[in-house]
């Protein structure tokens, strides 16, 4: 039975509504080139795994598609193997195997692994080859032929990010001919639209060699280095969305559509936006294995454990009464580390601690560690990331700093929220959607935001925070406040519902 569902306007989500108790079960495949535990670079990865885990929870059959890396070999998998055959792609012939293991879960998640030695089984890193377009258009024509392989016909192929974005394509122009196919729909989902070629950014190649997205992706490997995969996605998915509700308007205008507002405006109309969660079985102070101590909202003076913790384990001095800034984040632009050089002068007068942890951008982290030579009781720089030191600046930290110049959603600012750590965020997308601004007189809000991509703006938020740290009962009510805040899984799960319940009646509708 098929349910109505209310039309909404371009750039706002479905609510959850008594319609997805009543839902047929789907069949659901979430494919991603990165997912947890068995490889991240982002919070794609994050996204990846808790998903499929929440839509199993509500009673869809769901896998999930990743290709299989060489660093996964020393995760000792417990893998089978469910399929293997040649296949012929781009002038060459490719040995592909299929394997299969199980996300562990309340109800375990089959996930597939594409292995392929050439192009991903005999890689170390996920990104950054000279072939990445040929690696996931690859990917991509695998899909169709492991589901065919295993005789499981998906529903909905629910594709994130531009590593997946010629799965609607193929779709569309290939596969849908065939009727195993002839129910399938796609959901796109954009995590950060700045990213659409898989081998660098679409302004760099000449305009009169961009690729328009017309009919079948070529099957030329020189072609493909040039093709947009997220284009190709946006003119052929059923429905498209972004990972929250005012990135999804914003992507709509020339200054963050990043040369495709265009297209996407032509279908705005299929465009949504649905906030990511965070899985707190995962990020969650009172469980979190990395912490010197466990805590939560109830037990702050354990938070205080942590700090002193970090500030040790740096070389910092151990000074409660001090505010630690704390960031994990890759280096990049985007992130607003500009902004950061800016006012650092200005917010090193002041009495606090900052600590930088992530890799990226050489010039950032040259610069990053030249502060800290210059400023060695208040800057600290650990220049690679990892989960256990990411964990210990959560729950070290008094405050987070993500002042991004644009930001589709944003997981980190929503993991330092339930371990205290109060985020100091500009007006933008997801952070705009998810962090309030604190009120001292009525005691409401999360964070401290900030309007402008403005140094000195930013620079009167930081100060505000560090205003606020001086009245200790001020600063733990927020600090509570910000830590009762849930955005679990469970709403967003219920809304990517019904998308695919609207992909596939929009699919019905046009026969």
């Amino acid at each position: 039975m098929m349910w109505p569902m209310p039309w909404l306007s371009p750039g706002v989500v479905y609510q959850a509504s008594c319609y997805d108790k009543v839902m047929l079960a789907l069949k659901i495949a979430v494919i991603a080139a990165e997912m947890s535990p068995y490889a991240k670079v982002g919070g794609l990865a994050d996204v990846a795994y808790a998903l499929p885990k929440h839509l199993k929870l509500l009673g869809h059959d769901v896998v999930a598609v990743i290709p299989y890396y060489k660093f996964m070999d020393l995760q000792n998998l417990a893998k089978e193997l469910v399929g293997q055959q040649d296949v012929e792609f781009a002038g060459r012939t490719y040995h592909v195997k299929f394997l299969r293991t199980h996300l562990p879960a309340p109800q375990p998640v089959p996930v597939y692994f594409i292995y392929q030695e050439e192009l991903f089984s005999g890689r170390n890193k996920v990104y950054g080859h000279s072939h990445d377009s040929l690696r996931f258009a690859f990917f991509d024509w695998c899909v169709f032929l492991l589901f065919e392989a295993i005789g499981w016909a998906p529903d909905v192929l629910h594709c994130h990010d531009a590593q997946t974005g010629l799965i609607p394509n193929y779709l569309r122009h290939v596969f849908a001919k065939k009727p195993f196919w002839q129910k399938t729909v796609t959901l796109f989902t954009i995590h950060n639209l700045l990213y659409q070629l898989v081998e660098g950014m679409w302004y760099q190649v000449p305009p009169e060699k961009r690729d328009r997205g017309h009919n079948t992706p070529p099957d030329d490997p020189a072609k493909l280095r040039t093709m947009n995969f997220t284009l190709r996605a946006i003119r052929n998915a059923d429905l498209i969305n972004t990972v929250s509700e005012r990135y999804a308007q914003e992507i709509l205008t020339k200054k963050f559509g990043e040369g495709l507002d265009g297209y996407l405006l032509r279908r705005r109309d299929r465009v949504f936006g649905i906030i990511n969660g965070i899985d707190y079985s995962v990020f969650n102070p009172s469980l979190d294995h990395h912490l010197s101590i466990h805590y939560d909202w109830n037990s702050l003076d354990k938070k205080l454990v942590n700090k002193n913790a970090l500030q040790n384990s740096l070389g910092l001095p151990s000074n409660r009464d001090v505010p630690l800034i704390g960031m994990a984040h890759r280096l990049t632009e985007q992130k607003g580390f500009d902004l950061i050089l800016h006012i650092l002068p200005a917010l090193l007068r002041q009495p606090v601690q900052l600590v930088i942890v992530g890799g990226g951008d050489r010039e950032y982290l040259r610069q990053f560690r030249q502060v800290a030579k210059r400023h060695p009781d208040q800057v600290a720089v650990h220049l690679e990331f990892s989960e256990p030191m990411a964990s210990r600046i959560y729950a070290g930290s008094d405050m987070f700093l993500m002042p991004s110049r644009f930001e589709p959603c944003g997981i980190s600012q929503l993991i330092s929220l339930r371990y205290g750590s109060v985020p100091i965020v500009h007006k933008t997308g997801g952070l705009a959607d998810t962090i309030v601004d604190f009120n001292p007189r009525t005691g409401v809000g999360t964070g401290f935001v900030f309007q402008t991509y403005d140094p000195d703006d930013f620079l009167v938020a930081l100060v505000r925070a560090i205003e606020t740290y001086k009245y200790p009962r001020v600063w733990e009510h927020l600090t509570w406040q910000a830590m009762r805040k849930s955005f679990s899984w469970e709403l967003p799960t219920r809304k990517y519902v019904e998308l695919y319940q609207r992909a596939i009646r929009l699919r019905h509708a046009v026969g």
